[in-house]
């Protein structure tokens, strides 16, 4: 067998699924009211992608330098145990929280768009990007979405997750109540 691992490989292995918030699950824009409240937009495909790792048995995880009430709300929504908010160092709250749920890096895949994501995506087993993330995280990810961040990236990633871990066809199979 081949040192180099294709993407499917990788992602056969994922046990947890870390995401990024902001181009990731939302397309990165930033809007404001005038009272300085923040606003976002999430895709619904991504949210069920979400729930399907889930109900697979994949924990899924946030891990966002944004605080936002907006975010928390969405997370619970998708049933994201796992949600760190306002975090300077990715790695370090990575590292801690794989060490808490006693699984290593190489099972665990990050979605990220950008240079802060950079630390867990080079040391996580799966990493992917949406097709608009930053050309250095593209150039690093093992795993490029067709789609953009929330525009579908989350789902197109879940769905290759769980293809790659032959779950796919018993959660369609499920949902069409066969």
């Amino acid at each position: 067998m081949s040192a180099a691992l294709t993407a499917a490989e990788r992602a056969s292995r994922v046990k947890l699924m870390v995401f990024d918030v902001d181009g990731v699950l939302t397309d990165g824009g930033l809007l404001f009211t005038a009272a300085g409240d923040a606003m976002k937009s999430f895709n619904s495909l991504d949210g069920h992608g979400v729930k399907l790792l889930g109900e697979a048995g994949i924990a899924t995880a946030i891990i966002t330098g944004r605080r936002s009430d907006i975010v928390a709300a969405r997370a619970k929504e998708m049933k994201i145990a796992h949600l760190f908010q306002g975090v300077e160092n990715k790695l370090t709250v990575f590292a801690d929280l794989i060490a808490s749920l006693g699984i290593t890096a190489d099972a665990c895949g990050y979605m990220g768009d950008d240079w802060p994501d950079l630390p867990v995506m080079l040391r996580c087993g799966f990493a992917a990007a949406p097709a608009n993330a930053h050309p250095e995280v593209i150039a690093r990810a093992h795993w490029v979405a067709e789609a953009r961040g929330g525009h579908g990236a989350v789902r197109e990633v879940s769905d290759a997750i769980l293809r790659a871990q032959r779950r796919y066809d018993a959660l369609l199979a499920a949902a069409c109540g066969a």
